[in-house]
């Protein structure tokens, strides 16, 4: 069987079927040729996958990024991050980070992040002298912290196949994605005085305080998801459709900005996401039913263990395995097949499933940052209107911050497991 799958695999990639078709179609032909299972059970598997209330969270997550893309949310923390940070040399850059932190941390999604906050401060970095390089490889990488800062949709969806719990993941998320976010500004303000780039005006104390006042609501929504989240107040799901009434309430009542007429292509465009979100669930969780009927995971846990010795070599082995694979498919397929078959062998190296999955999810942010496949990378290039080369070089010294803090957040733990451990275990 395991050649079957192998097989099919390598032929259905190379002719660009996409990645839930396939499973089904790999599932489906070994189940035909090397059992008696009827046919049948993998439309029963299908349900079963999508039979779960955690689920709701992601297209409740979506809609309220969609509808804060459409709305002023993302203006209003820009201009307030700005008048904090905007008037010293490469405040503006900074500014542009920032507010990436503020948005994934009320959106989830990190095309969203980078739509958002990225068709704003693009043309402002540029006007305000930054080059466009530059400003595109920032913008482009700080947006990808939406996968990374919680509430995160990767995140839930590693959870599913790895029945985590999805509030530790959310907590596991908060160092590793400031620590990124650090990284990113003191880069930023290093660029900034090697090349001279000149500062913004000095706000005043009320302009401050008018854009912290047109800003609350939007810095208040992470305040009410993740502390009712992390209090027991509600679950993750409940927090996403309390995301999505918060959004859409102060959109359409308070910054008025956004009209009914703005709902159905905001609709639209997160039943779209999520239908593809959810179909590669379900045909990623068949695929984990099959491997797991056949005993794959324990025989792959055992190889590991017979031939890597240690830990650390095997969290290299995964971080290069990933690596490489985020450069030839989405590298959420790759960590929704990838992670069950390494849960079994998690134990015998005592590493944490939690600190897997944020390892897992930081190399799913460079596989949306590197070509062919990078979906920031796509969603930059429409935003900027530059071509693929361009946004490229432009993300490439930025993939080198974030292998640093690759490697610091797998072989330190402790950054990704302080606050569950302290607030949740």
């Amino acid at each position: 069987m395991m050649w079957t799958i192998v097989a099919g695999f390598i032929l259905l990639m190379l002719s660009g079927m996409p990645v839930g078709v396939m499973l089904l179609v790999v599932t489906t032909t070994a189940l035909a040729l090397h059992t008696s299972t009827p046919l049948h059970v993998v439309s029963e598997q299908l349900f079963n996958a999508l039979d779960n209330f955690v689920l709701l969270a992601i297209p409740f997550f979506i809609l309220a990024g969609a509808i804060m893309t459409k709305g002023a949310i993302a203006r209003r923390l820009i201009a307030f991050v700005q008048s904090l940070v905007g008037w010293f040399p490469g405040g503006l850059a900074v500014a542009g980070v920032l507010a990436c932190i503020f948005f994934a941390a009320i959106s989830g999604s990190g095309p969203a992040t980078v739509v958002a906050i990225g068709s704003i401060m693009y043309p402002a970095l540029v006007e305000a002298g930054y080059e466009k390089r530059f400003s595109v490889g920032l913008l482009t990488t700080a947006g990808s912290l939406g996968i990374i800062i919680p509430p995160s949709i990767p995140m839930i969806l590693y959870c599913l196949v790895m029945n985590t719990s999805v509030a530790e993941m959310f907590m596991a998320g908060i160092a590793p994605g400031l620590l990124i976010g650090l990284a990113l500004v003191v880069y930023t303000l290093a660029q900034a005085r090697r090349r001279g780039w000149r500062m913004g005006e000095r706000p005043t104390l009320a302009r401050v305080a008018t854009t912290a006042r047109e800003g609350f609501w939007a810095i208040l929504l992470p305040v009410i998801v993740l502390g009712g989240i992390y209090t027991g107040a509600f679950t993750p799901t409940e927090a996403a459709a309390v995301s999505v009434a918060y959004s859409l309430f102060v959109e359409m009542f308070i910054h008025r900005e956004l009209t009914l007429g703005d709902l159905p292509a905001a609709c639209k465009q997160a039943a779209i996401l999520s239908s593809c979100l959810l179909f590669l669930l379900a045909a990623a969780m068949t695929f984990n039913w099959l491997l797991t009927a056949e005993q794959v995971p324990s025989r792959i846990a055992a190889f590991i263990m017979a031939n890597i010795d240690s830990s650390w070599a095997f969290l290299l082995m995964v971080n290069v395995l990933l690596l490489v694979l985020g450069c030839f498919m989405d590298t959420v397929s790759a960590v929704l097949v990838l992670a069950p078959l390494f849960a079994e062998t998690l134990g015998g190296y005592n590493i944490d499933p939690v600190h897997f999955g944020v390892v897992m999810v930081l190399n799913m942010e460079f596989g949306m940052l590197t070509p062919p496949f990078g979906l920031n990378l796509f969603v930059a290039m429409g935003m900027t209107g530059e071509d693929m080369g361009t946004v490229s070089r432009g993300v490439l010294p930025f993939l080198a911050i974030l292998l640093v803090c690759l490697v610091l957040v797998t072989y330190i733990p402790e950054i990704s497991l302080f606050l569950p451990q302290l607030f949740l275990r």
